[in-house]
């Protein structure tokens, strides 16, 4: 049973500044819990500690209290790559700096949020032992940059300050993305197909599943739950077809072929890259797979952890089916949570899990970040779909996605002589015969 909001569906708020600055008594102030050890000693906090909560009126938050940007030595620089990695994950970045100081440290930290298109609120801090400078504040107002005076270690300005993170709080997160409850009209019927492995939540449903669940009930619609050795089964007994079967990629083949051509057919993993990553990128990318050859290294990324089964999807499933449709034998390297390599030079593909656990802000950064590096990134329902010659089906319910499928087909035909997708279909057809 699922009893609370998930992390990934919640909108991450990070605290950010140089040491003993009041990050951790922020973070105590805002949650009114004792959740950092605060300590005139500086470097007192080392990994990022998170804190859920609801936060009216903008909905389920995720506090992040990271270490001070200026710590040092060579665990202080492993304490500053754990912050950096956190703006990854930021919705808005709260820069916490001392009242009337503000140097090169807080430049940089803003520079980088900014970078990252991150809403910036400047919380200018302990304004009981020292006035805010009038430059910094004409400044920020120039800059149309919120800030907000505070006392954190006594509560004063709590209530501008939740105001203010409400002001500058994107707009999703007053009105979520749709996961499917935009492709399901009132009184119509979805399938959720739905296996259970060894990596399922014993006792319970995958987070994903239930969203979809709930979802589709706030749209009035009504929902099938079944197994993929149901399918068949369900479909039959149901009077009428339902407007949608949503899969989970591990059984895409099966589905596939069990499921008419008139019903629409897409994946779980799929409507994740959609609500936390780029879709139409993610797709356009899992085209390359065509310009695999054998020997190429493959890097497949899982957003959380867990102990892979016998058939794991990534690390079994997926190499199997993408060396079936190479030719040949690919090198597959796998990593987990956020352990990402910085130089992804070595790889032709990233193939990344639907990150259902993360928000859609560290997906997005990871995406950016493959895209500077010029390598494409996919999902691993849109690759697994694409390698069983099923995509362009399963991305029918995403008119955008399945334009940039068929134009990334066309740029792949032209690029090896060949004019359309017909001319193609002649060409197998004559193979054929």
């Amino acid at each position: 049973m699922i009893r609370a909001t998930s992390k990934g569906f919640r909108l991450h708020i990070g605290f950010f500044g140089r040491r003993n600055v009041g990050k951790s008594s922020l973070l105590n102030a805002i949650t009114q819990q004792k959740v950092s050890i605060v300590s005139p000693e500086a470097g007192t906090t080392t990994d990022p500690v998170e804190k859920p909560m609801e936060l009216l009126p903008i909905g389920p938050v995720l506090f992040v209290d990271t270490a001070g940007v200026d710590d040092v030595g060579a665990l202080g620089a492993q304490r500053i790559e754990k912050t950096r990695l956190a703006i990854n994950r930021t919705d808005i970045g709260v820069l916490v700096c001392e009242s009337g100081v503000w140097t090169d440290f807080e430049e940089k930290l803003l520079a980088e949020l900014r970078a990252h298109k991150i809403p910036v609120l400047v919380a200018l801090n302990k304004t009981d032992l020292q006035r805010p400078n009038t430059e910094h504040m004409i400044r920020f107002e120039q800059e149309n940059l919120p800030y907000v005076k505070l006392v954190a270690t006594t509560g004063e300005g709590m209530d501008k300050f939740r105001a203010k993170l409400w002001e500058i709080a994107p707009a999703e997160s007053v009105e979520p993305p749709a996961l499917l409850r935009d492709l399901i009209g009132p009184n119509e019927t979805a399938v959720l197909v739905m296996p259970i492995d060894k990596e399922a939540p014993k006792g319970r449903i995958k987070q994903l599943q239930a969203q979809s669940i709930r979802e589709l009930l706030d749209a009035e619609a009504s929902c099938v739950v079944v197994k993929d050795a149901g399918l068949q089964r369900t479909l039959d007994n149901l009077k009428t077809p339902p407007s949608l079967v949503v899969t989970d990629a591990a059984v895409f083949d099966q589905v596939a072929r069990v499921t008419p051509d008139s019903i629409p057919l897409t994946a779980f993993s799929i409507l994740l890259s959609r609500l936390k990553g780029d879709l139409v990128a993610q797709t356009r990318a899992a085209v390359t797979v065509d310009s695999l050859r054998p020997g190429d290294k493959v890097l497949v990324a899982e957003s959380c952890t867990h102990h892979p089964i016998e058939e794991d999807i990534g690390r079994v499933k997926i190499p199997r089916w993408l060396q079936k449709y190479v030719g040949g034998d690919l090198e597959f390297t796998t990593v987990k949570g956020r352990d990402f390599p910085q130089d992804l030079s070595p790889y032709k593909l990233v193939i990344h899990c639907g990150a259902c656990m993360w928000n859609r802000q560290e997906m997005l950064s990871r995406i950016a970040e493959c895209h500077r590096q010029g390598v494409p990134i996919t999902n691993y329902g849109l690759v697994i779909a694409y390698s069983l010659g099923i995509l362009e089906r399963a991305l029918e319910p995403f008119p955008e996605a399945l334009v940039a499928y068929k134009e990334a087909r066309q740029e792949q035909l032209e690029a090896v002589g060949i004019s359309s997708l017909a001319d193609l279909d002649v060409i197998e057809m004559s193979l054929v015969n």
